[in-house]
């Protein structure tokens, strides 16, 4: 690629394009071709700095003073920008992280519907008054904005992820500084450019890029931050709520899961064999709801697997840009070899590859980085390749007797993200969800996702919860207000 050919990207900060403060900038290459296509600013401490210190100013000044039904226009126009260039973001994220292009215009043309919804809420968060218990009071609570937010992303689904925290964050008051993932940073400036373009005052949303610790840890450590929102890695999570809790900083943290997706003998086959394959291979494995631990009923273990491995081996490998391909490749070169050498290590603990197992190769696939579909039976849960988060297209099958062992199984992890559950019982789909240890429980569907339903998980998978009102919550305060209406004071030397 020639030099004239790579996309040079600037910093959004206080309404502005600018570099890094030293001029530092970095490469980001396409998964699938390997060929450098954009240059990004590779910010610091100093650019960290001036893009909290411009959220700071915005909440102080024009933004703070917005009524809420004035955030939720704002909102709403973004919403409209989003849908007018969505094809334009489909093609920087296919291009930026490899998913597939048909993956991404389901995302991207669903992103318009969290701003509208969120923008509708602006106006509707309501305080309430309290029929206090004092005489001659008058006591009443209103909802505040926490403040600045960071809000640092991954890179499987860079804009769904920003969009996750923006919306309700604006929705609620606050302002924002975003930190996307230095391996897909290019969509985060196009959605600052709609941001701007839509009439947000400066200071309200600032994008900065570069590296978790030269430009993350700064974010996370400022003294003028009040939240954190991650989503990443569970040693990233770890390190951000140890660095936050120094300030006593709110945090919402989205991590890891290994999540368990359960068949049981009644379950429609066919369906389920979908849910399966939904589950794992969909994003090539790349979502932290992935259903890499795929629990079947004993009685049809032996069928089921079959009849997966038959419809995985036919599963269409190849340019994520195509609409025809099913399955693509790994976004960064250091996950692709985190993935292949789990595979390596499920193989010498002893389970069985029953497809894939390899990088994949062949013209279909290029010079990308790619794993074939790979389904691994005869594990048990104590494996490492069924208890840690591999991150790819690799399923673990794990045969279960009843329903007490279906949940032993599923609640043995660390992890307590999502679960699927397939059964045509209506008792059981009803009471298995009351009895398993996780956040999300789909009943014969898999990897759904809407902006009214909150998203988040139990145990290591997290702390607090995104999308629907919960989201809202998550960037508010609540502050009471006691007003005396007796002409007397009370004994100042006794509680009231």
């Amino acid at each position: 690629m020639n030099a004239e050919e790579i996309k040079t990207y600037r910093m959004f900060i206080n309404g502005e394009w600018v570099d890094a403060a030293d001029g530092g900038a970095f490469d980001t290459s396409e998964p699938y071709t390997r060929k450098v296509w954009a240059r990004i600013p590779r910010a610091r401490k100093a650019d960290a700095d001036r893009a909290v210190h411009a959220a700071a100013a915005a909440l102080d000044g024009p933004w703070g003073k917005l009524t809420a039904s004035a955030r939720g226009l704002l909102m709403f126009r973004v919403a409209d920008l989003i849908a007018r260039d969505a094809e334009k973001l489909v093609r920087i994220e296919t291009r930026d992280n490899g998913k597939l292009i048909s993956e991404m215009r389901a995302q991207v043309g669903y992103l318009p519907q969290y701003f509208r919804y969120f923008g509708g809420l602006a106006d509707k968060i309501e305080g309430a008054v309290l029929p206090i218990d004092k005489a001659d009071t008058f006591n009443y609570t209103t909802h505040e904005p926490l403040g600045v937010c960071v809000a640092i992303t991954a890179w499987n689904s860079p804009l769904l992820l920003a969009v996750n925290k923006l919306a309700p964050g604006l929705a609620a008051g606050n302002t924002f500084v975003l930190k996307p993932s230095e391996f897909t940073s290019a969509s985060a400036l196009e959605l600052a450019a709609l941001f701007h373009e839509a009439g947000f005052p400066p200071g309200v949303v600032n994008v900065v890029t570069g590296f978790g610790g030269e430009v993350g840890a700064p974010l996370v450590e400022h003294p003028k931050v009040a939240k954190v929102a991650f989503t990443g890695s569970e040693t990233g999570g770890q390190r951000i709520y140890e660095t936050a809790a120094r300030d006593f900083k709110h945090v919402t943290l989205e991590l890891g899961g290994k999540s368990a997706n359960i068949v049981f003998e009644d379950a429609n086959l066919e369906n389920a064999v979908r849910g399966a394959i939904s589950g794992i291979f969909a994003a090539t494995g790349q979502t932290c709801v992935a259903g890499s631990r795929l629990l079947v009923q004993q009685s049809i273990h032996d069928e089921f697997v079959e009849r997966l491995v038959d419809f995985a081996r036919k599963a269409r490998i190849g340019d994520p840009q195509l609409d025809t391909t099913q399955v693509g490749p790994v976004t960064t070169s250091p996950q692709y070899e985190k993935i292949l050498d789990y595979i390596n290590i499920a193989k010498a603990e002893g389970a069985v590859c029953r497809l894939g197992g390899k990088a994949a190769t062949g013209p279909e696939v290029g010079v990308g980085q790619f794993v074939e579909p790979t389904i691994f039976s005869g594990v048990s849960n104590s494996m490492r390749i069924a208890q840690e988060e591999v991150f790819g297209p690799v399923l673990s099958v794990i045969p279960f007797k009843d329903e007490d062992e279906a949940v032993a199984i599923a609640n043995d992890s660390l992890y307590g993200l999502a679960a699927g559950i397939w059964t045509q019982d209506l008792r059981r789909a009803m009471a298995m969800p009351k009895r398993l240890k996780t956040g999300i429980v789909w009943v014969n569907m898999y990897r759904a996702v809407s902006y009214m339903s909150p998203f988040g998980g139990y145990k290591r998978s997290g702390v607090g919860r995104e999308n629907g009102m919960d989201a809202v919550r998550e960037y508010l305060q609540t502050k009471s207000v006691w007003i005396s209406t007796s002409t007397e004071t009370a004994d100042p030397f006794v509680i009231r």
